[in-house]
């Protein structure tokens, strides 16, 4: 039996003596008392040198630089990169930090060796008072801080920038993902490009240390204007940081949306051959570069693909108080309860130097980070970038692919990708209003919206959609012999016999759906319809070497009212292609995809005409 242990753990004994019980005993106590003895000497050395700072971690990383998070808002409504598409509840304010006990943790980190830290959100522009704030903790001077940065959205930021440098803010990170005004707006749900840029003129003449842009790269949305960033190096003494996508709760992260730094280090390279590697800061997340003759510099965050954890030296503190040792790791703890129960600064400082060395030695890999657990971006306090936040009971509806839907016409003043992807104005699909209509904000309940002081007007729209099907199906509803189509000709003749004119019935289907809007969709109004126009068409498109069959449908609504008919036409389109389904789900069901339904036209009321090239 003790051979056999031998054999396992013991490997390195010589040969001569495992068949010696007794030998062997005695060299497994000699390595015993040796390693007993190697680790008491390590023991006694560290306890000659005293307890290990609270913010060093087992892994020897000396943590001097904190994030604080001002608040959980922001004035920009961006759902792409880390804010949940369904929105989040934002922390009541008893429960956010206040002033007094932002500057009492930023003590205790700074006599613990923070020197830098940066103050983030949402936006920390929103937060009230926060230039006199920046002027107390630049009192923390005296006690080893040495620079105060910001990382902001630009929106409210040029007037009140020169009184943050006044008081003490040392370093900027303004947040642009694009340079395109019209792209701005659709990402953002707001107007502000210009001020952004305002902000940046009143920053870069100003007496900062530090201005950099950063810039989060998601493909087919923004990669393409990379190099036009890159240019803005050439006149400007400004580092632009280019940043990958990174995953969060509720942001729609997409392995591949994510373009890796390498790859757009390479393709930089083949447009600017010159590019010299930049000498970096000290535990700086990017890997700069520069183009000789210009007077910027550009660098890469590559916290996907290549991770920067061994150099990491940052902490964050959420705006309710939280410790996050690690941007990825859900794992926190409440400084504020300990504030708020009377705890001393030591007590604190423990519980932070708990966390601190339980940081692990790097984040997971982009495949296994922990995303159901872990904050969205916008609760934490982005690293990179502001977002917006706003709670269910006033977030807008808004979808990026539906306003993706692109027009053939090139907008000239946009870069290719926008041309490609955003080629279409931001007014044309802005939201016309930032709360829902069919929600009541002081009862927290739905509702009807109100329209008796509405006048009646003429009003149209015109909605489309169509279904995938397959030649089978094509053959059936397009009136072909069923003796000419592939398959049982006769199954086809039944299911013609028994269910009739495919195409007929779907039309009386979606027409008599219309008229039941009101019935159907509980907050719409009943309205007097006085004309409904609905079309099927059978129809073959070529695919290069395959074909595509599908059934086109095309409603156009009329009434004269006090509110739109574009539930009404979207509801005829709906029916008559779910009725199109039901007819052939006998020979097609697990072929069939619905698919485009849009509002294409629509005039009258308040908000205008409008009219959407279809795609």
């Amino acid at each position: 039996m003790f051979g056999a242990v031998c054999l396992s753990r013991c490997c390195t004994l010589p040969n001569r003596i495992l068949g010696d019980t007794p030998r062997a005993l005695r060299h497994i106590r000699s390595i015993t008392a040796n390693s007993i003895t190697a680790k008491a000497r390590i023991v006694e050395v560290d306890l000659k040198k005293g307890p290990p700072p609270p913010l060093r971690d087992t892994f020897g990383r000396m943590h001097n630089y904190l994030r604080i998070s001002l608040t959980e808002r922001c004035n920009l409504r961006c759902c792409f990169y880390c804010m949940p598409e369904e929105g989040v509840e934002l922390t009541p304010k008893p429960h956010l930090l206040t002033d007094d006990e932002v500057v009492r943790l930023a003590k205790m980190f700074v006599k613990q060796g923070v020197t830098k830290i940066r103050l983030t959100g949402g936006e920390p522009m929103v937060r009230a008072g926060v230039v006199d704030l920046i002027g107390r903790l630049s009192e923390l001077r005296q006690h080893g801080l040495r620079s105060i940065g910001m990382t902001s959205n630009g929106i409210a930021l040029h007037r009140t920038l020169p009184r943050l440098v006044e008081n003490g803010l040392t370093h900027l990170n303004l947040s642009l993902d694009t340079l395109d005004p019209f792209k701005f707006e659709i990402m953002a749900r707001r107007r502000g490009h210009g001020a952004v840029l305002k902000a940046l003129d009143i920053a870069l003449s100003s007496d900062l240390q530090s201005v950099k842009l950063n810039f989060v790269v998601i493909k087919d949305l923004n990669d393409a204007e990379v190099p036009d960033f890159v240019e803005m190096t050439r006149e400007k003494d400004i580092s632009i940081r280019f940043i990958e996508f990174m995953p969060f709760t509720g942001n729609r992260w997409d392995k591949a949306r994510m373009v890796p730094s390498s790859v757009l280090l390479s393709n930089l390279q083949k447009r600017y051959p010159t590019i010299i590697k930049a000498a970096d800061e000290l535990n700086d997340t990017a890997r700069s570069y520069r183009i000789p003759g210009y007077v910027g510099s550009f660098g890469f965050i590559s916290s996907m693909s290549d991770h920067f954890c061994s150099s990491c030296n940052r902490l964050r503190l959420t705006a309710d108080g939280q410790i996050k040792v690690c941007l990825f790791d859900p794992k926190e703890t409440s400084l504020r309860d300990l504030l708020r129960s009377g705890e001393t600064d030591d007590t604190v400082m423990q519980t932070v130097s708990i966390a601190v060395r339980g940081k692990k030695e790097k984040h997971a890999g982009m495949e296994e980070i922990d995303v159901a657990t872990n904050r969205p971006m916008i609760l934490i306090g982005d690293p990179q970038r502001s977002s917006s936040a706003f709670s269910s009971r006033d977030r807008a509806p808004y979808f990026l692919k539906t306003m993706a839907q692109t027009d053939s016409r090139p907008n000239k003043t946009a870069s290719t990708q926008h041309s490609r992807f955003f080629t279409t104005t931001a007014r044309r699909y802005a939201p016309l209003s930032e709360t829902l209509t069919h929600f009541d904000v002081k009862t927290s309940r739905a509702r009807m919206v109100d329209i008796g002081s509405k006048p009646s007007t003429q009003r149209t729209a015109t909605a489309s959609g169509s279904i995938l099907i397959p030649k089978v199906a094509y053959d059936l509803v397009s009136q072909g012999s069923p003796a000419t189509v592939e398959g049982d000709s006769e199954g086809l003749r039944e299911a013609k016999g028994k269910k009739g004119d495919v195409l007929a019935v779907s039309q009386l289907a979606g027409i008599m759906a219309c008229k039941r809007t009101a019935d159907l969709i509980p907050l719409c109004h009943p309205l007097p319809i006085t004309h409904i126009d609905l079309s099927l068409t059978a129809e073959v498109k070529n695919n290069g070497a395959s074909k595509e069959y599908s059934v086109k449908c095309e409603a156009a609504v009329s009434c004269t009212g006090k509110t739109g008919v574009e539930m009404e036409a979207l509801t005829a389109v709906s029916v008559a292609l779910l009725n199109v389904w039901d007819m052939l789900k006998a020979v097609a069901g697990r072929e069939m995809v619905i698919r485009g339904i849009i509002v294409s036209k629509k005039s009258g009321g308040r908000s205008g005409d409008f009219s959407r090239p279809l795609v």
